[in-house]
């Protein structure tokens, strides 16, 4: 899987911008806040729809302008896609596969499969649960489109239910409708538990491997899926806490309150590793990502690595660049000093300087 080229217009700090991409290390270096960054969230957006840092559409155009553009080229499996999405202000993004609209965002998933590490990440396990299931969402809606159909639905249903419970104290009459929604709710619902307990059995395989060889073999790292509730139990819970949702006015049970522990020797890092136990175990599962991805859909995803180097000491530096060798990457850091002393090879090298990029290769 190669992402070609890509073109931006207004999109960030980038009037117009067009980059092609070697298959293998391209490099993107300059000082901070120039627009180095905004590049690897417009391959993602063109990816995923969505942007890694959250950012909503209108956030993304640049400003003054009223909608912006990417266009991207990519190549699967020898064959050509290209990928055009227009951003608008007020209106839902429009996008288009190989020049024909698609209806449904979703039907972009899985085109390509990307792998993004910021600085941001290493901090996922010690931050709160909301980023692990994200991560587990971002991933699993990359690799089964069932999984995003489901989450779509439990979400929209999940805010409707929660709607209902708000109302209930003007409306106390409205509460038998609760019997619709969580119909719903536990049928969407037990998909994402099924899913995500799947994804994090198979993703616990790997990542035991590839923390070993990280620290050398003197730890052991084993990731358990946390279920707020249990597929099977979902729709018995659900109905028991129906009273304390009334009196919270929110949801207490479901896969919206899921959460992923991280064992270190047995030893839940999420509260009592060190910041260096958890930035390593932080590797390992991105590394792991990349291995799932080759396992599942039989090629390698595109990693985008925003500005981690210089996050990581010279040991985990050299365990990634190690590891990435084989597969498309983009890199962005303030400087190229650190490929040079790593001997690590680079493919294309760009400069970035106030939304200019400048190819020095």
């Amino acid at each position: 899987m190669i992402i070609e080229s890509i073109e931006l217009k207004n999109y960030r700090n980038y009037e117009e911008l067009h980059m092609d991409f070697s298959r293998g290390t391209n490099i993107l270096y300059g000082d901070n806040a120039q627009g180095k960054t905004n590049v690897l969230e417009a391959v993602y957006v063109c990816s995923t729809t969505k942007s890694h840092r959250g950012s909503k559409d209108k956030e993304m155009i640049r400003f003054k302008e009223e909608e912006s553009h990417i266009k991207m080229n990519v190549r699967k499996l020898d064959v050509p896609y290209r990928i055009d999405m227009h951003l608008k202000k007020n209106k839902a993004k429009g996008i288009a596969i190989n020049g024909i609209p698609i209806r449904k965002a979703s039907e972009l998933f899985g085109i390509v499969n990307i792998v993004f590490f910021s600085p941001e990440d290493l901090n996922i396990i010690k931050n709160g649960p909301s980023e692990r299931r994200r991560f587990m969402d971002l991933e699993l809606c990359q690799l089964n489109k069932l999984y995003v159909h489901a989450l779509i639905q439990y979400n929209k249903v999940l805010m409707q239910r929660n709607k209902l419970l708000k109302e209930l104290n003007f409306r106390p009459e409205y509460e038998e409708t609760l019997d619709v929604w969580d119909m719903q709710l536990t049928q969407y619902g037990k998909e994402l538990i099924q899913d995500r307990e799947e994804f994090v059995s198979r993703l616990n395989r790997i990542v035991k491997k590839i923390h070993s060889q990280i620290s050398g073999g003197k730890e052991s790292l084993m990731l358990s899926y946390e279920p707020n509730v249990t597929a099977a139990q979902f729709e018995e819970k659900l109905c028991l806490n129906r009273e304390t949702d009334i009196r919270m006015k929110t949801t207490t049970t479901g896969p919206h309150r899921d959460d992923i522990s991280f064992l270190v020797d047995g030893i839940d890092i999420r509260k009592f590793g060190s910041q260096g136990q958890q930035r390593t175990a932080a590797l390992s599962l991105k590394l792991s990502e990349i291995e799932l991805v080759k396992e599942v859909v039989r090629d390698c995803p595109v990693l985008l690595l925003d500005d981690v180097l210089s996050e990581l000491d010279g040991g985990r530096q050299e365990q990634l660049l190690t590891e990435i060798r084989d597969i498309q990457t983009m890199i962005t850091c303030t400087g190229v000093e650190d490929f040079v002393n790593h001997r690590f090879p680079i493919d294309r090298i760009y400069k970035v300087v106030h939304g200019t990029v400048t190819a020095e290769n």
